[in-house]
């Protein structure tokens, strides 16, 4: 990951530091500027840094190449090394240090480092504008995207509390030692600090229990995912009961998400469907990349404050539906999830499971799963919000993948209802998606004009009619 390199990068000779910074992706975590960047720019940039999960900023490298800062003066260098005190509310606390290298004219120069904390408060510049890193940008934030990043922030501080009577002599050693080997640190417990898992004082967080004690379920008995195998398309209750295996897997997250990987695809159905190289094969009901998206941005991103309950991976004939508790971060109304202004909710624990190589950014693993899910023609991914969860359910159904494109990103998730429930009456619709009835009709009686719905009743007032996803195969 850049994490990584951008580490050994800053680590390497002066020979090599500014060509292996330069070759890094842009990522999360990670951003480059030229020479010519104002203090006040920069600003903007530790501002969305601070609000997201905190990285590293080099100045001194722009246009594809080592330009250093010399020649930039030390006006630039103090104004730099000011910006966060003069153009950022309240101020963000960052460390900035010289580091040397070679320029791209092969004369000895100086970069820049700059780097950021994730913040437990929402940062804004002096003229009260905020911004948030999402990916390899920094984007302005709208009212309501500042109101929910406001909300999810006091959220974030749990994974930061300390747990009494826990220290690092009680971590997994093997787990460690592979973060160690990840980041190419060499110094566990220097590591562990920097990524803020630690205290100076030797003091345990939320976060470092649930990636590194064993049993981090001792403190926080909720952390574990629930793998449910039902048959057919429906769960079912008492005598119809239709659950054929229950798996709740425990631990901490990285080797939760080894066991879950290896459960579900133990426990996957599978269709026929033509492979690549032109014959028929069984393949997952489900893409894995989409699934395994699916799970590891439950297992990073889901609110572990949220008392007494667990992530629930349920496995259907037709379908997946994941089940993680807490809201959507930074997202009020997840119709067009792709959108997501990605804050995590949990930044350390992201930082840490991205540096292990679990999953991609939340934004990212989003627009992942949507690709894969399209790529096997498969229904988009739909996410559906309650006041202290999301359901992500990934549909097998064959769908036209360039019809359903069109579609308006509110008729999509409805038709996404009307696939997980095998069918629902209007006032169901409506109740299922928390929209109005006007609006609900509206996307029924235009999703049936495209051929994709169909009405079943005896008549207009049929108190059993219902609405039913047409197959596409006629």
């Amino acid at each position: 990951m850049t994490a990584k390199t951008a580490d050994l990068a800053l680590a390497a000779d002066m020979q090599q530091r500014g060509t292996l910074l330069l070759g890094l992706t842009e990522d999360q975590w990670f951003d480059r500027k030229g020479s010519r960047l104002g203090a006040r720019q920069l600003g903007e940039v530790l501002v969305g840094f601070a609000n997201a999960d905190g990285g590293t900023i080099v100045i001194g490298l722009g246009d594809g190449r080592v330009e250093g800062i010399n020649a930039a003066g030390a006006e630039s260098w103090s104004g730099w090394q000011q910006a966060a005190m003069d153009f950022t509310m309240p101020t963000i606390p960052c460390e900035t240090r010289f580091v040397e290298c070679i320029n791209h004219r092969g004369e000895q120069d100086r970069l820049l480092v700059v780097r950021i904390e994730a913040s437990s408060v929402v940062h804004t510049t002096t003229d009260d504008t905020a911004f948030l890193r999402v990916g390899d940008e920094t984007r302005k934030l709208r009212f309501d995207q500042r109101r929910e990043l406001l909300a999810d922030k006091g959220q974030a501080v749990y994974e930061a509390t300390s747990l009494p009577n826990l220290s690092i002599e009680h971590f997994d050693t093997s787990l460690l030692d592979e973060y160690v080997q990840a980041t190419g640190s060499s110094d566990v417990r220097r590591l562990l600090v920097a990524r803020g898992l630690v205290a100076a004082d030797g003091g345990v967080t939320v976060a470092a229990a649930l990636l590194f004690a064993p049993t981090p379920q001792t403190w926080l008995p909720h952390a574990e995912v629930r793998i449910v195998r039902y048959r057919g398309r429906e769960r079912g209750s008492g005598s119809r009961q239709q659950l054929l295996d229950d798996v709740r897997i425990d631990g901490p997250l990285p080797r939760q998400l080894e066991a879950a990987r290896e459960t579900v695809a133990r426990l996957i159905p599978t269709r026929r469907a033509l492979g690549r190289e032109g014959r028929f094969r069984d393949v997952p009901i489900i893409p894995t990349d989409a699934w395994l998206e699916g799970l590891v941005n439950a297992v990073v991103h889901r609110s572990y404050s949220y008392g007494g309950d667990h992530i629930r991976f349920e496995i259907f004939d037709d379908r997946i539906e994941v089940h993680s508790p807490g809201r959507f971060p930074g997202l009020s109304d997840p119709v067009d999830p792709r959108e997501v202004m990605r804050f995590a909710r949990n930044p350390r624990i992201a930082r840490v499971c991205a540096e292990l190589r679990y999953g991609q950014e939340l934004g990212e693993g989003i627009r992942r799963m949507f690709d894969e899910m399209r790529g096997a023609g498969l229904a988009d991914p739909t996410y559906t919000q309650t006041s202290t969860s999301v359901q992500l359910t990934l549909s097998g159904f064959t769908v036209n993948v360039e019809l359903e494109q069109q579609l308006k990103p509110r008729q999509k998730q409805l038709l996404g209802l009307l696939r997980a429930h095998d069918g629902l009456s209007t006032g169901d619709a409506v109740d299922a998606s928390g929209w109005s009835r006007p609006v609900v009709l509206n996307d029924l009686g235009q999703l049936r004009e495209l051929g994709l719905i169909e009405w079943l009743g005896r008549s207009r007032n049929d108190p059993w009619a219902y609405w039913r996803v047409r197959n596409p195969l006629g």
